[in-house]
């Protein structure tokens, strides 16, 4: 029997690469970024350069890589990934996400990480989901990069649900809530999320990160809201 074709996930026509799992067509089409600043992937004037909120006041993290805004179809693909199970988006979804990377890579010069670490989920939701989404993007980019990928990064308390609070309070929900496993000193680490919104959770990660001895960290996002 012949296999059937894979479909692209946007208009559903046969697939070259399967493993792609969006064709070239829609991939052009999907929402362009607007000028973003390198350091903390918000709007800015410069792509080379960091914007006056990161010369001010700079995020702990070395740099973001986001491949939209939270628009559809990522929006729409995420949520299917974390709430429906729909766990055969997570290659297509890690290979946009490398695509993004590697293009700044090249544009901006940026550092080879040889860690992929996910943002992670309290061990009740993780159990409650059945996985962390998050390390199913970071598995396959760790196999292209050739790069060591671990889930030693815990979360030792729930607290509440960071999109339920404003920015301050996300803040004071994250202190404290992350340990380590794993050394990271001297270690390039690229941490991995699928949508940051006020970055208040990559940022508490960073820190902790970097105290524990990190040489540098990037943030890899699906979407950044803008």
């Amino acid at each position: 029997m012949l296999p059937m074709p894979a479909l692209c996930w946007l208009c559903a026509l046969p697939l070259r690469f399967a493993h792609h799992g969006i064709c070239s067509c829609c991939l052009r089409g999907l929402p362009k970024l607007p000028m973003l600043c390198p350091r903390c992937g918000l709007p800015a004037s410069s792509l080379r350069s960091p914007c006056g909120r990161c010369l001010r006041e700079p995020p702990a993290w070395q740099a973001l890589i986001c491949v939209t805004g939270y628009h559809a179809p990522l929006s729409h693909w995420i949520h299917q990934l974390k709430f429906s199970r729909v766990t055969a988006l997570k290659v297509m979804l890690a290979r946009l996400l490398l695509l993004s990377w590697l293009y700044a890579y090249r544009t901006r010069l940026l550092t080879r990480p040889d860690l992929l670490l996910c943002v992670p989920l309290h061990h009740r939701r993780g159990w409650q989901r059945g996985y962390n989404q998050t390390a199913l993007l970071a598995q396959p980019l760790a196999r292209w990069l050739g790069c060591e990928f671990s889930q030693g990064l815990r979360r030792h308390y729930q607290g509440a649900l960071q999109h339920q609070l404003s920015a301050k309070q996300r803040r004071t929900n994250l202190r404290g809530a992350f340990g380590l496993e794993i050394a990271v000193r001297g270690r390039h680490i690229a941490l991995i999320d699928d949508v940051i919104t006020t970055g208040s959770t990559v940022e508490e990660i960073s820190r902790f990160l970097l105290a524990q001895g990190a040489a540098s960290v990037q943030v890899w996002c699906l979407c950044r809201t803008l």
